[in-house]
């Protein structure tokens, strides 16, 4: 049941994040509104997996366990800087808060903390890709049983590994196209502290641009952790 939970927790936060990205489609309203409950979400989700904080301290640092911990300890931090930025500069959901100070060092927290964020929880999303294809395999095991497809459990795996290598790889490669093509890389070093908006984009072209962004990232986390462990096993193997 907890299981479920933490899923569940998950899911509305990648789609909340998402949302979150579109700005410009939703107007500042519902972009706070959506913030809070990412917040609360974010809330849940550490009070869900709080055995990790326990074992912080616990245990052998390895490779893959220093660079989870890394990607962790910096998401935590830009959900910290986008709690108080957003509360900083709240006109709907925290008005009834006496804040009066602190808008230009906000802004720039903003910023820094909505685009790092989003590549820091893409990154997070990738040290746990692998129970997602464990989830997709057994869903896609239920399925082809109930279809009498044995064809295709009998070669499940190779399929599996096959398309989660090309699909990864083609989302990576034009999410790196749309790094570029975002101006990514301005916003995340703060070279201008203006984001351009475009009110007339189209939502599904802008959502699946961002969606293959988060994809790039994933993959580098994914495959980074894969390489760590088998640099461990050769080192080990020594």
């Amino acid at each position: 049941m907890k299981g479920r939970w933490k899923r569940a927790v998950d899911v509305l936060m990648t789609i909340a994040l998402l949302f979150l990205m579109g700005y410009q489609f939703w107007g500042e309203k519902m972009h706070e509104w959506a913030g809070a409950g990412l917040f609360a979400l974010f809330a849940a989700h550490h009070i869900l997996n709080g055995n990790w904080h326990k074992n912080l301290c616990r245990g052998r640092y390895s490779p893959v366990r220093i660079f989870q911990v890394c990607v962790d300890m910096l998401a935590l931090l830009s959900m910290f800087a986008l709690m108080y930025s957003g509360i900083v500069l709240s006109r709907h959901v925290f008005t009834f808060l006496p804040i009066e100070s602190g808008l230009a060092l906000a802004r720039r927290l903003h910023i820094l903390g909505s685009y790092w964020g989003f590549v820091l929880m893409s990154l997070h999303l990738g040290l746990h890709w692998n129970m997602v294809l464990g989830l997709f395999q057994r869903k896609s095991k239920a399925v082809s049983r109930s279809l009498r497809w044995p064809g295709f459990i009998e070669h499940k795996d190779v399929w599996r590994s096959l398309a989660s290598v090309v699909l990864g790889s083609a989302a990576a490669f034009y999410g790196a196209w749309v790094f570029v093509k975002r101006n990514f890389f301005t916003y995340l070093f703060l070279r201008s502290e203006f984001v351009f908006l475009d009110y007339e984009e189209s939502k599904i072209p802008y959502y699946m641009d961002y969606l293959c962004l988060m994809g790039l990232f994933i993959f580098i986390s994914h495959y980074t952790c894969k390489l760590l462990r088998i640099l461990k096993k050769k080192e080990d193997g020594l």
